[in-house]
């Protein structure tokens, strides 16, 4: 490193001295000075060319949430800076670690009418957990420390940087170049629960005669699966998650109830729900979709809530013991108490109630899997899935047709995060680019993603990014020519006056192969199997559009459609 850096440069160093090993983005006028630093400086960063700022948002998403590690994101000035909230908002709100860098005009023409002038830090205000827009050069190193300080620490969240075009130009000390290695994974900085605290939740737990666990996201981010499957496994308790909290157990666990609520629960697993006498969060918001709009709990019930954010512990229902800390060091005290009591022999009957409540919900699954129906029924798309896909591979899904299937039915055969979903604010397209930062997070596992052919239309054009990157990336479109979710909500809640949902049916296979996507389209379900086998094993991106039954026709595990 020479004595003479300017900010461009201190950018570029401070994101490697992060750790920082991929960047998504798109190039600007305002980004000159950046991408040439990039370009000259010796790092070991890729940059990931993307179409669309708001997928390259994605894919740090998605590439955050399979490593651990913050994703990083960067776009340019004016419509760059727009186009780029939708990513950092479902981050910040899922509690992922992204950082989204947006170039800016300069400091000097503020207030002057500039083109693409807007004020970034009004705008990313209410959207991230941190952001500012850096005025000075010098302060780049500090600011870029800060927002991984804040990305990584406490409730994990997205931050945004503005870094303006003539700053980027300006003298930067070589000498405060350093970062903090604690911030370049989360949780960091872990902080344990307060004294006496795990000791009044096992209390809690063990006065309760039907105790149910209910997980979301918050296990897997604190890398608590172990811990909870101790738990879970000495205690006998039955497990439910969000859609979020999939993967906090193994889904074949034989504690694991699976996903609860309104998308994705299913009657029988909402048994385990509303039969509880004491419900333990962990890592839950106890949000609208996983309590079915607060339908159970019931405010009877008691509740037990671990969370490493103090701010959703009451929030929604009073708490009888509360439980604030990363959720591996709440887990390990817990565990910690109970051998000191010696406590494991005694039993609350989960496996034995969670192998009834599976027999029941899947007696149904099956026998519409096995359904010769066309179109074909997205049942039979969850089932070849869970034939053919490897035991690790990781999963994507669009918040539409797709996701409540695959959270209802696939059974994760491992812990961990191997599926993943926006499930904060549900943005269409999301999938399709969040898989490609998947990828490049964790090129060993195959990659598949699910969406509707709505979802499709927003985002096809990263197919291109996907085939210039070589991924081998499965999609899976559902298509069944309408915004089914609206559609579905539309037959059940305007009885059936269907207004402005459907559009033309489109050969996505088509508009995948032009873009060099080795495709399929299936439309009789005896060829299902096959060809997804097919396109599992091909060593390339490849497509299948299935043509699939209109969700307000099907059997959806769904309890609302307004979650």
């Amino acid at each position: 490193m020479t004595n003479k850096m300017n900010g461009a440069e201190a950018m570029v160093k401070m994101l490697e001295a992060q750790g920082v090993q991929h960047i998504f983005g798109l190039c600007g006028d305002t980004t000159l000075p950046f991408y040439d630093a990039m370009y000259k400086l010796d790092h070991k960063m890729t940059h990931v060319l993307t179409r669309d700022e708001r997928c390259a948002t994605y894919m740090a998403d998605a590439y955050s949430r399979v490593t651990g590690r913050p994703g990083v994101c960067e776009g340019p000035s004016g419509g760059g800076a727009t186009y780029i909230l939708p990513g950092l908002i479902e981050a910040s709100e899922s509690s992922y670690a992204v950082l989204g860098i947006t170039t800016d005009i300069s400091v000097a023409s503020y207030g002057k009418y500039p083109l693409t002038e807007v004020d970034q830090e009004a705008l990313m205000r209410p959207l991230t957990k941190w952001n500012t827009v850096i005025k000075r050069a010098d302060h780049i190193p500090r600011m870029v420390r800060k927002a991984f300080r804040a990305m990584t620490t406490g409730r994990s969240g997205a931050a945004h940087l503005g870094l303006p075009y003539d700053i980027q130009y300006d003298a930067v000390d070589p000498s405060d170049i350093w970062a903090d290695q604690q911030h370049t994974s989360y949780p960091a900085y872990r902080q344990a629960p307060a004294p006496g605290a795990a000791e009044a939740a096992v209390d809690a737990i063990l006065s309760a005669k039907k105790p149910l666990i209910v997980c979301g996201g918050g296990v897997v981010i604190a890398g608590a699966m172990e811990e909870l499957d101790r738990l879970a496994t000495r205690l006998d308790i039955p497990v439910a998650t969000s859609i979020s909290g999939q993967g906090s157990l193994a889904e074949t666990h034989p504690n694991c109830v699976g996903v609860v609520g309104s998308n994705g629960g299913t009657d029988e697993t909402w048994e385990a729900m509303a039969n509880a006498d004491l419900v333990v969060f962990m890592g839950a918001r106890a949000g609208s979709t996983t309590t079915s709009r607060w339908e159970a709990p019931s405010a009877k019930t008691r509740v037990v809530h671990f969370d490493n954010d103090p701010m959703v512990i009451g929030a929604n229902y009073e708490v009888e013991v509360g439980v604030v800390g990363d959720l591996k060091l709440s887990l390990e005290q817990v565990n910690a108490v109970l051998d000191k009591r010696d406590q494991g022999a005694d039993t609350f009957g989960g496996a034995a109630a969670v192998a009834d409540i599976k027999k029941r919900k899947f007696e149904i699954f099956n026998k519409l899997a096995q359904s010769g129906e066309a179109p074909i029924r997205p049942e039979r798309v969850i089932d070849a899935m869970m034939k053919v896909l490897p035991v690790d591979a990781t999963v994507i899904s669009d918040p539409g047709t797709s996701c409540p299937y695959f959270s209802a039915y696939y059974q994760l055969p491992q812990s961990g995060r191997y599926f993943i979903t926006n499930r904060a604010h549900g943005a269409l397209g999301y999938s399709l680019s969040a898989a490609l930062g998947a990828w490049y997070g964790r090129p060993t596992s195959k990659v598949v993603a699910m969406m509707g052919d709505g979802s499709f239309g927003f985002t096809c054009g990263e197919l291109e990014t996907v085939c210039r990157s070589r991924a081998p990336i499965t999609y899976i479109v559902f298509s069944n020519s309408n915004y089914g979710w609206i559609k579905a909500s539309q037959y059940a809640d305007t009885d059936a006056r269907y207004y402005n949902v459907d559009f033309n049916r489109t050969d996505q296979a088509a508009v995948a192969a032009a873009y060099g996507v080795k495709s399929w389209r299936v439309e009789n379900p005896d060829d299902l199997e096959r060809v997804l086998k097919e396109a599992i094993e091909h060593d390339g991106p490849t497509l299948i559009d299935v043509v699939t039954q209109p969700l307000e026709e099907s059997n959806a595990p769904v309890r609302r459609w307004m979650g």
